[in-house]
């Protein structure tokens, strides 16, 4: 076996010490046996040879060594992690991947930062999604300029590291994304991540547009943003979109209107009570209770005996809610 060499006498556990003879075996299986034993065991005695085994010659060591640091953080260990994330085999850059995307100190993100030029997009977007929820101000430029690449996965990841660091300067780049990105996960995610331009009036254009967007997938995004932007002039779309092909995309249309206690919807939401789809009718029942008009009262009271105990309970909510606000 090829790899670093850890002297197994400097253990004075003799657990630790066993395990690191078995991490020289012959045989692979045994290999990765006592990599997955490591991992089960308490404190960080054991991670120098966790490191040391990520230079493994199996794949299915490596791909053990790289779920097994999960649980730890380091400079040594991001470093070796984003090193994987070049490796040949497909099983272990997706296990180096995961862990990474664990990743809660924000000092990680210069470790994985430098991937984001990586050549190749595996790794540059492993290491977006690994600093996304880090909400290092160091990952805007990079995931700024990551908008233009060429593989729709690493646009996708730098969506979403913009979204959550929630900076108004990135919201035309994103409006444009939503709109005009051939790939509509991208579109998607770009639909999703402006959800925290609140107050700014030229978002309602865009999601008005990716309301109207070929695939569903956009459509129900939009509709979704649309409501946690609470933007009332959004309300005449998504009462349309109440007659939207897909069922998904009038859930959320639905539960958006409720947020924005649209009266204009209530012959839409009213009708959606007898929907095939309980999801639908439980989400209209709901919306109804928000918007909180005595009108819907004769639909919801006959919609009191829905078959789906969810929407039934639904109802009752918003015949209370109704009743309170009354």
């Amino acid at each position: 076996m090829q790899g670093h060499t850890v002297t197994t006498d400097l253990y004075d556990d003799p657990d630790l010490a066993e395990l690191a003879e078995r991490l020289h075996d012959d045989d692979a299986t045994v290999r990765r046996i006592a990599v997955l034993a490591l991992a089960d065991l308490d404190g960080d005695d054991h991670v120098p040879l966790l490191l040391a085994a990520l230079d493994d010659d199996a794949a299915t060591v490596r791909a053990a060594v790289a779920q097994a640091l999960e649980a730890f953080e380091s400079p040594d260990i991001v470093r070796g992690l984003a090193r994987l994330l070049a490796d040949d085999d497909a099983g272990v850059r997706a296990a180096a991947a995961r862990s990474l995307s664990e990743l809660k100190l924000p000092e990680s993100a210069q470790e994985l930062l430098p991937f984001v030029a990586s050549g190749d997009s595996f790794a540059r977007a492993a290491a977006l999604r690994g600093v996304r929820e880090l909400r290092v101000p160091g990952s805007f430029a990079p995931a700024l300029a990551a908008l233009g690449d060429a593989e729709p996965l690493v646009r996708r990841e730098a969506v979403a590291v913009l979204g959550y660091l929630k900076r108004l300067d990135a919201v035309d780049a994103l409006k444009r994304l939503a709109v005009h990105d051939p790939e509509p996960e991208v579109r998607r995610a770009a639909a999703g991540a402006l959800g925290f331009a609140d107050g700014v009036p030229a978002v309602l254009a865009a999601l008005l547009a990716a309301l109207s967007d070929t695939a569903w997938q956009v459509r129900e995004e939009a509709a979704t943003t649309l409501g946690k932007l609470r933007l009332a002039d959004a309300a005449p779309a998504l009462i349309a979109a109440l007659d939207d092909a897909y069922w998904q995309v009038r859930l959320r249309a639905a539960r958006s209107l409720g947020r924005l206690r649209s009266r204009d919807a209530l012959p839409g939401l009213t009708a959606a009570l007898t929907h095939a789809i309980s999801n639908l009718r439980k989400e209209a029942a709901l919306a109804l209770g928000e918007i909180g008009s005595a009108a819907a009262l004769p639909a919801l009271r006959a919609a009191e005996s829905d078959a789906d105990p969810e929407v039934r309970k639904s109802v009752r909510l918003a015949i209370q809610q109704i009743g309170t606000a009354a």
